[in-house]
């Protein structure tokens, strides 16, 4: 199918899905969340009132911030928003959201949820992917000992046999329905253990179609260089590399941790640089299209463009199985909707879990896109040109 580029101006298609009462609400919560000392403000009080179950505390959370970010708290309460979705031609990768957990008790709990949304995308077919955080399915400490390649006692031996078995099971069960897994990156301290159990994955369940799919953050001035050997790694070993690239999640924890410790930044200097390696390696995917399956998880309008117009220039389908883009649920809908729009493989995050237990992470979603990247300002601006454009529209 050929595709057109993208319109990313086109709020109409953007907020298609959108009822009035939607809009208005979306309007009023990103008018708050673009001030940055409100939600500064309101992050360390929300995460102490669930702490210590404040009265109506998550009724306000699941009304506002979880109602605008995740799906729903269980698979079935997110089918809606699935449908929604679904009915512009977007697709759904389910995330489920719970963090901090450190017992094998636990670990075993998350393993079970990622299988039943397998279980359940595979039963549902704008439901294609699944993801996974490999510190929900082992301990933090562990994966730093492996990445400093320091000896394992008895006890820690038999902890990362059991994480090997878990991301096994959750690979083995997704290959076996046909949906794919993003892997998520982790801090530079402790991602070299994540990317070995990855490639062991891949090599295992990707030799025909990409099931897997490894985590690149561009903005580690490491990465572009680590994706090219993984592809070669894999053309060697006879797989498909599964590419999802990211610009990066740890960026103020990683620069601070350098200085503190006396090392050199792993971060990019400058978001310039962290820019063009990430088109870089979105081009160098698409260059290699036959061996490489690539997602272009982001929510920057630059890096969107240049995918779709190298889909295009290369006149390749906009639905090939090796290509896709990926925003998260609740942002960047002018993206998400005008690439499906343009007959592009276009998805959405959707985190989903008890409100309770994705607390961290619309926490971080919300200083993330406030003191990082101006997302707010921008969600902001189009859905005022949206509301605006309805009156018009109406008068």
């Amino acid at each position: 199918m050929s595709i057109k580029i993208p319109d990313f101006t086109n709020t109409k298609i953007a907020f298609a899905t959108k009822s009035n009462a939607e809009l208005k609400k979306m309007h009023w919560l990103f008018d708050k969340m673009n001030k940055p000392w409100l939600v500064n403000l309101g992050t360390k009080f929300g995460l102490f009132a669930i702490r210590v179950n404040f009265p109506f505390a998550q009724t306000i959370l699941k009304n506002t911030l979880f109602e605008q970010f995740c799906g729903g708290r269980t698979l079935l309460e997110c089918m809606p928003n699935v449908e929604k979705l679904a009915s512009k031609n977007v697709y759904t990768i389910m995330d489920y959201g719970a963090e901090g957990k450190d017992t094998e008790e636990d670990f075993n709990l998350t393993m079970n949820q990622v299988i039943r949304s397998i279980e359940f995308a595979a039963q549902h077919p704008n439901i294609k992917l699944v993801s996974a955080k490999l510190t929900g399915l082992g301990r933090f400490g562990l994966l730093e000992k492996l990445h400093n390649n320091e000896p394992l006692n008895a006890s820690e031996s038999e902890e990362y046999t059991n994480l090997v078995k878990r991301i096994d099971s959750i690979c083995y069960n997704a290959h076996n329905h046909g949906i794919g897994v993003f892997i998520d990156a982790e801090e530079t301290w402790i991602q070299n253990p994540v990317d070995d159990i990855v490639d062991k994955m891949m090599a295992r369940y990707n030799t025909k179609t990409p099931i897997v799919y490894n985590t690149f953050q561009m903005y580690r001035k490491a990465s572009l260089p680590f994706l090219k050997k993984s592809h070669q790694k894999a053309k060697e070993g006879g797989y498909i590399l599964g590419a999802k690239l990211v610009r990066g999640a740890y960026m103020e924890k990683e620069r601070k941790r350098a200085e503190e410790m006396g090392y050199e930044s792993p971060i990019q200097d400058t978001k310039a640089d962290t820019d063009k390696d990430f088109d870089l390696g979105i081009t160098y995917c698409i260059e290699n299209i036959n061996e490489i399956a690539s997602c272009c998880a982001s929510h920057n309008q630059q890096s969107n463009t240049l995918y779709a117009q190298l889909i295009k220039k290369n006149n390749i389908d906009g639905q090939h199985p090796h290509v896709m883009t990926s925003q998260l649920y609740g942002m960047s809908d002018h993206l998400t909707f005008n690439l499906a729009e343009a007959g592009i493989h276009a998805s959405k995050f959707m985190p989903y879990g008890p409100v309770k237990d994705v607390m961290p992470y619309l926490m971080r979603r919300a200083q993330e896109n406030t003191s990082v990247t101006g997302d707010m300002s921008r969600e902001y601006d189009l859905i005022n040109q949206e509301v605006k454009r309805r009156k018009k529209e109406k008068s």
